[in-house]
């Protein structure tokens, strides 16, 4: 084996060390950051109260109290308090603004709520001859003066970690329906289309279609599309 050999597989070894650490080490950073953050946030408060620091005390208590407001959140009667909450608080002008935002954007990517984005889609975007993967959010009618309607799909396009993106307007001809779930296209998304599948099936549906094939599994909706 030469010496171009030898650089060869060193660097090829080096590189594949490379790619395997630095998700763990991000990964690792990440956990650590967000452990200081909220035990020094909340650390001290707890200090005070209990007069002694126990290091992780605050995140479990975090996630307790998360969790807590979780189940909550899923009874009938935690439903009317937050319902309640967050009349009060969009009352106040300047907090009504930002939390309506954060609300919209929490809300949009709930598992609780199905029916944000109904279909995972394919676009020629930003310019022709180039398609991009989109969500598919809702559809809507444009009348013009002369009295005739046109049909338009909204699609969400994200462009910066998913929860930043572009709103754009197709013509139902101008978009493919896939058969993936929205939570494949999330993780297409954030793995940078890693988690792309090598052949992905297009799906041909009508308005009509789109919300009955959003509540079904993948592979109910190739099924229901072929037999139609």
């Amino acid at each position: 084996m030469g010496r171009e050999e030898i650089n060869k597989s060193v660097k090829k070894t080096f590189l594949a060390g490379l790619f395997v650490t630095f998700p763990l080490v991000l990964s690792t950073l990440a956990v650590v950051w967000l452990f200081n953050l909220l035990d020094g946030m909340l650390g001290h408060m707890l200090d005070r109260f209990i007069g002694k620091h126990y290091p992780g005390l605050a995140i479990a208590l975090s996630i307790v109290g998360i969790y807590g407001i979780g189940i909550i959140a899923t009874t009938m009667l935690g439903k009317r308090v937050i319902i309640s909450l967050e009349s009060m608080a969009l009352r106040l002008p300047i907090f009504k603004s930002i939390y309506s935002t954060f609300k919209q954007l929490g809300d949009a990517f709930s598992p609780e709520n199905r029916g944000a984005f109904k279909k995972f889609v394919i676009v020629e975007y930003p310019r022709k001859g180039m398609h991009s993967f989109g969500f598919l959010t809702k559809q809507c009618i444009l009348r013009n003066d002369n009295g005739t309607e046109e049909s338009y799909n909204t699609v969400y396009i994200p462009t910066n970690n998913l929860y930043l993106g572009d709103v754009t307007l197709f013509k139902e001809s101008e978009v493919t329906y896939t058969d993936l779930s929205i939570e494949d296209g999330i993780k297409i998304l954030l793995s940078a289309g890693i988690a792309a599948p090598n052949f992905i099936n297009k799906q041909v549906c009508g308005p009509d279609e789109v919300e009955t094939l959003a509540s079904l599994t993948p592979s109910d909706a190739a099924s229901k599309t072929e037999a139609s």
